[in-house]
């Protein structure tokens, strides 16, 4: 009967999204304080019972209960606990739910906290996400429902797609899903500031939130998702500009955009309506994604549960939503006059350069993404847009955004000095010069453009280094006192410096690995050996393995660094028996920030098999940089000033409380 609990609390929820949307329509229509006044408790048992559904369906999934269609397909009694929770949305009726279960809760979330918008706005923007909830909810209960019975009950179920039998499985997807649900709460507020007319600071300091837990969510799911397919797919790259990595690769770079007008908005009260125009676009760029990595138009060796046919249906609510927020916002913008005149050199003008070169990277990421499929429509011809362009269109429109990068934060508000912010900036300028020279002494071998790369790295750290000490006055006064100004310094200003540096550490690490990376491969067999950047790694042997659900073949490698033992790497290919689906297994060795990285092709009978050795000079500075950029974003929304649903009287007595900037 838990399939069926399941199936009954998914329904309720539909219903009562349904009444959410009705009570808002209706109480906004009629100033009805009664149907105001309802919405929010039944947002809040929307979001309960949605999150019973999903509970419920994982249930299922723990205790292997084969008489449900999707545990059947995408699970096995055999299956290690790990892989039995994290299938739940390893499928597409579970990524689905997942989907539908995070916004529901969103909603309900917001029906709880939201203090700061006005009546009318908070009604419609909970209506609003109730109505995007709708779709959704229909796709799932009429064309992909997660609770449909089986019969007859097989004695085994088919397990889970290998590729996701790990660890990344269980962190990648919820983290993507939330960052997308995050932006779908901006795109409710924006639609609901647009029907009340009432864009301005108000409506950005309560969607600000949203969007920077989005963006958190996004960057530590893309950085999840990134390492999981480097260890993975035995490739030995970190990212491919692959569909589906271009799919939330948009989202974020618009959210990104999204982040900063939205400061401009709640500080200045001006790009409105640019501000609701980017809200828009960021959630009409995670429902194409969504579409993208469900409809198996666009081949990709990430995507999984692919269903062309539900992928019409995920496109239909895709055009309506999209098609039906455009139509508002053409409808409404002229409504939505500017207000807030700046210099161009000021922190406003900054912001607006920072849009629109996160604007025009996220423009050529989609035409690049979606122009092979366009083609084949018109020529019927396949082609295949990779690396090449994407390297070479987005570079030059990264570099001008990251050398800008440090002056952001020291510029002020309507009027800038961009003379003193250099001054200000003379030290982090002199030290990437120094990182430049260095870099080209002792790599003069390598390419040309690297130590420059390594150079704006260097710009991009200690610039946000020094915004810290200038705001601490550190060197101007005493020592005790520039602790005391640390102390009290707000959360999101050490935020910002660590999304900004954690950039920086990502660009040395980018630099330094596609500039010095060295790659080997070689047919082998045992008693041979391979190498690469000075480390020899000898072949042992090779050793089969069985273990419940798989069986392997393990290379054994000694690896030696100037004729010395140092360690040993096991790379093996993986087959596992239920979908006979083979997988590589590659092996990865830290040493600092590199990585020495070996993975196994298919073994013959007589023991021969193609191996690779990469050596990754500072890749980990990858991951760890977008891991700073996360904490930071933690800080800052951490910051009480920031925080959702404080009391309006309370946010005002802060408020007077605090210096003025």
């Amino acid at each position: 009967m838990i399939a069926e609990a399941g199936l009954i609390a998914l329904w309720l929820a539909a219903g009562l999204a349904l009444l959410q949307f009705a009570l808002g329509a209706v109480g906004l229509r009629t100033d009805r304080a009664d149907f105001s006044a309802a919405i929010r408790p039944v947002a809040v048992a929307q979001g309960v019972l949605v999150a019973l559904s999903f509970v419920l369906l994982i249930w299922l999934f723990l205790r292997s209960d084969l008489s449900v269609s999707l545990v059947a397909k995408n699970s096995a009694s055999v299956k290690p606990f790990l892989y039995k929770f994290a299938g739940t949305w390893g499928n597409h009726e579970g990524s689905m739910l997942l989907w539908v279960t995070v916004m529901g809760l969103a909603g309900a979330l917001i029906a709880l906290f939201e203090r700061n918008l006005k009546t009318a706005t908070l009604i419609t923007t909970l209506a609003a996400q109730a109505f995007i909830s709708l779709g959704f909810y229909a796709f799932l209960l009429v064309s992909s429902n997660p609770f449909e019975r089986l019969s007859p009950v097989p004695a085994e179920g088919q397990g889970l797609n290998p590729l996701l039998q790990d660890p990344g499985l269980a962190f990648h997807p919820p983290t993507l899903y939330f960052g997308y649900v995050g932006l779908s709460v901006a795109f409710s507020f924006a639609v609901g500031a647009m029907i009340t007319r009432d864009v301005g600071p108000a409506f950005a300091k309560a969607m600000r939130p949203w969007v920077l837990g989005a963006w958190i969510f996004l960057t530590l799911g893309i950085t999840a998702g990134s390492y999981w397919a480097y260890y993975e797919l035995g490739w030995g790259g970190w990212w491919f500009w692959d569909p589906v990595e271009n799919a939330s690769f948009m989202p974020w770079l618009a959210g990104t955009a999204l982040l900063h007008s939205a400061i401009v908005v709640e500080k200045r009260n001006a790009l409105r309506v640019w501000t609701v125009l980017l809200a828009i676009m960021t959630f009409s760029l995670s429902l194409l994604g969504t579409f993208i990595v469900r409809s198996g138009l666009l081949t990709s060796v990430h995507s999984f549960a692919t269903d062309p046919t539900r992928g019409i249906a995920i496109l239909a609510i895709l055009m309506f939503f999209i098609g039906g927020s455009f139509a508002l916002f053409a409808w409404r913008s002229s409504s939505l006059t500017q207000s807030g005149i700046f210099a161009p050199i000021s922190r406003e003008g900054g912001l607006v350069l920072n849009n629109l070169f996160l604007s025009a990277a996220t423009a050529t990421v989609l035409i690049g993404t979606l122009y092979p499929l366009a083609y084949e429509a018109v020529s019927g011809e396949k082609i295949s847009v990779g690396p090449p362009f994407f390297n070479l269109t987005m570079v030059p429109l990264c570099i001008p955004l990251l050398l800008a990068m440090p002056y952001g934060p020291f510029l002020a508000w309507k009027r800038g000095d961009i003379i003193g912010v250099s001054q200000r900036l003379l030290t982090a300028l002199g030290l990437a010069i120094v990182a430049t020279f260095i870099v080209y002494v002792v790599s003069a071998d390598g390419p040309v453009l690297a130590p420059l790369g390594v150079g704006l790295g260097m710009w991009m750290l200690v610039g946000a280094i020094s915004e810290i000490l200038w705001r601490s006055k550190a060197f101007q006064v005493s020592f005790g006192e520039t602790l005391r100004r640390l102390r009290h310094l707000p959360r999101s200003n050490y935020g910002s410096a660590l999304g900004h540096g954690g950039m920086g550490v990502m660009v040395l690490g980018i630099v330094a690995v596609t500039a010095y990376g060295t790659e080997e491969f070689k047919e082998m067999k045992p008693g041979e050996t391979i190498e690469t950047a000075g480390y020899t790694m000898h072949f042992k042997e090779i050793r089969p393995e069985k273990f419940a659900n798989y069986v392997q073949d393990v290379a054994i490698f000694e690896v030696r660094k100037g004729g010395r033992l140092i360690d040993e790497m096991a790379p093996a290919k993986r087959v596992y028996p239920a979908r006979q689906f083979p997988t590589t297994e590659s092996d990865i060795k830290t040493y600092g920030f590199s990585q020495l990285y070996m993975s196994l092709g298919d073994v013959k009978q007589d023991g021969t098999a193609v191996v690779r050795a990469y050596w990754k000079p500072y890749v980990t500075l990858i991951w760890y940089g977008t891991i700073i950029m996360f904490i930071g974003g933690g800080l800052s929304l951490a910051d009480r000033r920031l925080r959702i649903g404080v009391p309006q009287k309370r946010a005002l007595k802060s408020a007077a409380m605090q210096p003025a900037e």
